[in-house]
């Protein structure tokens, strides 16, 4: 994804992704990026839990693109597991950036 494009996405509250509706669709499409995607993921997870490190999800809803910066916390087949019992749907995120 273009850095032009992160940079401008608005950065939200993870406390405000309980009230997004989320399209049915996959964001990726290719399945070289959705293998990209989990791998991210899972390194994500790791440097949550292990160092309480946060990165940076650019995910879309149905009004567009989004970004959050957390700590992921674990993951499913199907979602993304932040504090507090949010989730976001995987086939919703763009790119996990560590920092």
């Amino acid at each position: 994804m273009d850095a032009a494009i992160i940079n401008t996405t608005p950065l939200i509250e993870k406390e405000s992704i309980v009230e997004f509706s989320f399209p049915k669709g996959d964001v990726l499409d290719t399945e070289e990026k959705r293998q990209e995607r989990q791998a991210r993921i899972k390194r994500g997870t790791r440097l949550g839990n292990s160092l309480k490190r946060k990165v940076k999800i650019v995910f879309e809803d149905i009004e567009g693109l989004k970004k959050v910066e957390t700590t992921i916390w674990g993951f499913t087949d199907k979602n993304v597991i932040l504090k507090k019992t949010t989730i976001i749907p995987i086939r919703c995120i763009h790119e996990v950036k560590f920092y």
